[in-house]
């Protein structure tokens, strides 16, 4: 192809990339990408090696200090938390505006609610989050920072084909409550439905109480096994069948065989 031709095709996309109004359409696809970064602040809690607070406003628990979320948590102030829909939500981040930055993303789930955070975008992460935006060896002085901007963005959760659900403690055959753990995709989780035994019964819906906590009352005991219906924002809806065995207790966690897909 000569100069002229070479010339001629490139002003040629240009145009139809205008005419077309896809912000997608580049000639560097890399910088598309990079459009998808926002600022945020960032601030940590809690140990300096922990997972930030004992017991998050999701209601996760423990879960928190095990694989595979292993510390790497944060809460969230208002508008990102959105009154626990944000809860499990996986964000990516980086930060380079201090020495002691790596520059490489990390990736944290969201776990608790940031009351006193006054940024719409502000992350409050765990003390072991704040310490992996630094180079090797340098997690303890880049803490000692306090406060950091990072450019951040939402991605798919990643968890395999297995969502935990947590039985909650003070459940009983006319009160029960489920804590939704390790959802995929990247869109939040909007209703629950429970489904009782008898191939009779009729999906129900459970109703959000805190966090990632999804409440029943009924006015008859429950018939186990139950199955468990989840529906994302995104409208992806996946089924666990007769995941709650007839046997269930209070506390206990069952896994299912499904999750959703894990799509960005």
């Amino acid at each position: 192809m000569g100069l002229l031709q070479y010339s001629s095709y490139i002003s040629s996309l240009v145009v139809l990339c205008s005419l077309l109004l896809k912000p997608s359409c580049s000639l560097n696809p890399k910088s598309s990408q990079n459009e998808e970064w926002k600022s945020a602040i960032v601030t940590w809690y809690g140990k300096k090696t922990g997972a930030g607070s004992d017991r998050g406003a999701c209601e996760y628990g423990a879960v928190v200090e095990n694989s595979p979320l292993s510390k790497m948590v944060t809460a969230v102030g208002r508008t990102l938390y959105d009154e626990g829909r944000g809860c499990g939500a996986c964000y990516q981040m980086k930060c380079t505006e201090n020495v002691e930055c790596s520059g490489n993303p990390i990736t944290v789930v969201t776990t608790d609610e940031c009351k006193t955070c006054s940024d719409k975008d502000h992350f409050d992460l765990s003390g072991t989050a704040f310490g992996a935006l630094a180079k090797p060896g340098k997690a303890d002085n880049l803490r000692h920072a306090g406060r950091l901007q990072v450019k951040y963005t939402r991605v798919a959760c990643q968890f395999g084909t297995n969502i935990a659900l947590k039985v909650g403690s003070g459940s009983n055959p006319y009160y029960f409550s489920l804590v939704v753990e390790y959802e995929n995709d990247n869109s939040n989780l909007a209703a629950v439905h429970l489904k009782q035994a008898q191939p009779s019964d009729s999906w129900v819906s459970m109703k959000r109480d805190r966090g990632a906590v999804w409440i029943l009352n009924s006015s008859s005991p429950l018939r186990a096994p139950l199955s468990v219906k989840l529906a994302e924002a995104s409208g992806e809806t996946i089924v666990a069948e007769n995941v709650i065995p007839a046997d269930w207790k209070p506390g206990n966690t069952y896994h299912s065989s499904v999750n959703f897909k894990n799509s960005v």
